[in-house]
C-alpha cells in the first residue's frame, strides 16, 4: 500500500523557506546575506523577526473577496448583519453552504493566496512556525548586548500571538495541529488535530506564560539623554516610543499586546469554552471562569467607554482600545476597501460594484425604540411611515439609510419613483446589478464622514482586536449563565446602553417597558441582542453565532431588504425578501468550519469535522 506523507501547505513553505534562508535569513536587500545566526545573534534583528508575527493576525474589517480584489467583502456578510450587494464569489459559495469549495472561499480555504491575503487556515499557521522558530532560538541571543530591548517582553508578545494563532483556528475549526516547536523535513508532519480542550489548555499555558511577564515587568530604556519608560504592568506601552528595529511592520507601540490584551483573549477563549458549542449541558462553573476572566480585565481599571459611540473606531486614541492595529490616514480616491467597495456610487465617482456592503433589514430590526420596546412589542409606536424615528441612537451610527442627513447639507437617497411610466432613482441607488446598495442601506459603521470617493480626502478607521464594550458584554453574558441576572450582570449592560451618545433606558426599565420579568432567559436575549448592536460590522456577530449554535435560526433566517418608493416629497417603506442568490444555507454541522479537502488528501491523521465531505 502506497504510503501518503502529509506536508501541509504551511509547514511545506515554511520549512523549505527555513533551509533556503540559512543563505538570506530575512530576505532584505537584494546583494545582503543575512542568515539564521547572524539574525539570532542580534538582538535587534532577532526582534524584528519576532515582529513578523503580526503580518499574520487578521489585521482588518475586509479581506474575502474574490481574486484581484480582496477587499471586496466582511465577515459580516456571513450573517445577518448585511450582504454582499454584488455576490462576490466567497459568498456564492457561503450561501450556498458550499463551504469546501477552496477556491471561491478564502475564509474556509488552505491554498488559494488573494493578492497577499492568505487564508486563516494557512495564515495562521504560519504564525505559529514564526512564533516556534523565535522560541526556538530565544535562549541563546544575547539580549545583554542591546539595552534599548527588552527579551522578555518580546518573549510574552510571542507567547501572546501563538495563543492568539491558536484561538482563531479554535473558534473556526475546534481542536487544532498543535505544535511548540519548528518542524524540519526530516520530522514526522503526519500529525492529529488535538480536541478543543486539548487546544484551549495549550492557548490557556500561553496566555498564562505571558500574563506573568507582562504584569511582573517594568522596562525603561536608559540609552539616551534622560531615562524613558518603555513598559509598565500599570500603564501598558509607551505609545510615542519607537523602538529602532529596521524593517519591523510596527512603527511603534500602539497596537502591541500587553497585559489587557493577554486578559481579553483569555476573556474570549473561555467564552467561546463555556458558550452551546463547547458546553452543551451549560455547566456553570465554565460560564463563572469566562466571567472572572472578563472581570480580571474590568479591574485593571484602565479602560473605559469612548463617550460619543459614533467615533469608537475613528480617533486615533481611545481609553476604550484594550488593543487596536491604528491605522493611519486612509485615502478614498485611491483603489481598495473605501472607493470600491464601501461607499456609494454617488460620493463614489466609481461605479463598478461600489457600495456593495449592505446592511439588511434583518438587522435594522434589532435596534430598540428609545424606551427599549423592541419594534415588535405592543405599543413601540413603530410606523413604517417612519421606520427610523425614535429608535436607539446607535442605528444611525451603524447604517445609513434612506434620507438620512449624512455628509452634510446632502441626504441619503435610496428611492425609486414612477415618473410617466418610467423609474427614476435616488443618487445612492441605481438600476446597475451589484453597484450601490441592495437593501435599501449602507454601512457607516465603518465609512467615516469625511470620505468622499471623487475628491482627495482621509480619514483614520482603526481595526479594532478588543474593546472595553466587549469586554463588559462578555462579562454580562458569562455571569448571566452562571448566576442569573444579578445586578452586577445589569450593571455592565447599562454601562453601554447609557453611553452619553447613546442614552438606552437602563435594564430594569427596559424590562418594565416591556412588562417582562427579569430571568436569565430573558436576560440573555437581551444581551445577545445588545451584542448584535452594540459591536456591528466588527466582525463579532459571526463567531457569536457559531458558539451560540444559532445559525440555523439566524443564518438561515429569510434575508430582507427595505424597498423604497418616493411619492413627491412622501416616501412609502416596504420591507421585502431578497432574492433566492441571497437567502442561506445553514445546517447544525456547519457551526465549526470544514478540515480544507486538500489538506485531508495529503495525509492519514487529518480527520474532517463531523457532517463535512471528506
Amino acid at each position: 500500500m502506497l504510503m501518503k506523507t502529509r506536508y501541509t501547505l504551511f509547514l511545506f513553505a515554511l520549512t523549505s523557506c527555513l533551509l533556503s534562508c540559512e543563505q538570506d535569513f530575512l530576505k532584505r536587500d537584494t546583494g545582503v546575506v543575512t542568515t539564521k545566526r547572524d539574525v539570532f545573534n542580534d538582538p535587534k534583528l532577532a526582534a524584528q523577526f519576532a515582529d513578523r508575527s503580526y503580518i499574520f493576525m487578521v489585521l482588518d474589517y475586509f479581506g474575502l473577496g474574490s481574486v484581484g480584489q480582496p477587499f471586496r467583502g466582511t465577515i459580516s456578510e456571513f450573517t445577518d448583519e448585511s450582504v454582499c450587494g454584488f455576490l462576490d464569489e466567497p459568498y456564492k459559495a457561503m450561501y450556498s453552504g458550499d463551504w469546501t469549495n477552496w477556491e471561491h472561499g478564502t475564509e474556509f480555504g488552505s491554498n488559494k493566496t488573494i493578492s497577499g491575503q492568505r487564508p486563516p487556515y494557512v495564515k495562521f499557521y504560519e504564525g505559529i512556525r514564526n512564533v516556534n522558530v523565535f522560541m526556538e532560538e530565544y535562549p541563546a541571543i544575547p539580549w545583554e548586548n542591546e539595552p534599548s530591548l527588552n527579551g522578555e517582553l518580546v518573549k510574552a508578545q510571542q507567547h501572546y500571538f501563538r495563543a492568539y494563532f491558536y484561538f482563531e483556528l479554535s473558534r473556526r475549526w475546534g481542536g487544532a495541529i498543535l505544535m511548540d516547536k519548528p518542524l524540519g523535513l526530516n520530522d514526522d508532519m503526519d500529525i492529529p488535530r488535538s480536541t478543543f480542550e486539548e487546544t484551549l489548555a495549550f492557548i490557556e499555558k500561553d496566555l498564562n506564560e505571558a500574563e506573568r511577564i507582562f504584569s511582573t515587568t517594568t522596562f525603561t530604556d536608559n540609552t539616551g539623554s534622560s531615562p524613558l519608560l518603555i513598559y509598565s504592568p500599570e500603564s501598558g506601552w509607551n505609545p510615542s516610543y519607537s523602538i529602532d528595529v529596521p524593517g519591523s511592520n510596527v512603527s511603534n507601540n500602539n497596537g502591541r499586546p500587553d497585559l489587557g490584551a493577554v486578559r481579553a483573549l483569555r476573556t474570549r477563549a473561555l467564552l467561546l469554552a463555556a458558550s452551546p458549542l463547547w458546553n452543551p449541558g451549560g455547566d456553570a462553573a465554565k460560564w463563572q471562569r469566562a466571567a472572572d476572566a472578563a472581570r480580571s480585565v474590568i479591574d485593571m481599571g484602565r479602560y473605559q467607554l469612548h463617550h460619543d459611540y459614533s467615533k469608537i473606531l475613528t480617533d486615533p486614541i481611545s481609553h476604550e482600545y484594550i488593543l487596536a492595529n491604528i491605522k493611519g490616514p486612509r485615502a478614498s480616491n485611491v483603489a481598495g476597501f473605501f472607493r470600491d467597495y464601501l461607499i456609494s456610487p454617488s460620493t463614489n465617482g466609481y461605479l463598478e460594484k461600489s457600495g456593495s456592503l449592505n446592511p439588511t433589514q434583518n438587522h435594522v430590526d434589532l435596534y430598540e425604540t428609545r424606551e427599549g420596546l423592541r419594534i415588535t412589542d405592543p405599543g413601540s409606536g413603530y410606523n413604517l411611515k417612519n421606520p427610523y424615528a425614535n429608535r436607539d441612537p446607535r442605528l444611525e451610527y451603524n447604517v445609513l439609510h434612506n434620507n438620512q442627513v449624512w455628509q452634510a447639507p446632502s441626504k441619503v437617497e435610496t428611492w425609486r419613483e414612477i415618473k410617466d411610466g418610467v423609474v427614476v432613482y435616488g443618487k445612492d441607488v441605481t438600476a446597475v446589478s451589484g453597484t450601490g446598495t441592495s437593501t435599501g442601506y449602507y454601512c457607516r459603521k465603518l465609512w467615516p464622514e469625511a470620505l468622499k470617493g471623487n475628491t482627495t480626502s482621509t480619514a483614520i478607521l482603526n481595526f479594532v482586536y478588543y474593546r472595553y464594550a466587549e469586554i463588559l458584554l462578555n462579562y454580562a453574558e458569562a455571569l448571566n449563565e452562571a448566576q442569573g441576572p444579578t445586578a452586577e450582570v445589569q450593571a455592565a449592560v447599562n454601562q453601554i446602553r447609557q453611553r452619553p451618545t447613546v442614552n438606552m433606558p437602563t435594564v430594569a426599565n427596559t424590562f418594565l417597558a416591556r412588562g417582562v420579568t427579569i430571568s436569565k432567559e430573558s436576560m440573555r436575549d437581551l444581551i445577545r441582542n445588545e451584542r448584535a448592536v452594540e459591536l456591528a460590522f466588527e466582525g463579532i456577530r459571526w463567531f457569536d453565532i457559531l458558539r451560540w449554535k444559532k445559525g440555523p435560526e439566524i443564518i438561515a433566517q429569510p434575508i430582507m431588504r427595505m424597498d423604497v418608493v418616493k411619492n413627491d416629497t412622501a416616501f412609502t417603506y416596504t420591507p421585502t425578501l431578497m432574492t433566492s442568490a441571497y437567502q442561506r444555507t445553514f445546517k447544525d454541522y456547519m457551526h465549526l468550519y470544514p478540515v480544507p479537502l486538500n489538506e485531508i488528501a495529503k495525509g492519514n491523521n487529518l480527520k474532517q469535522n463531523p457532517g463535512w465531505p471528506e
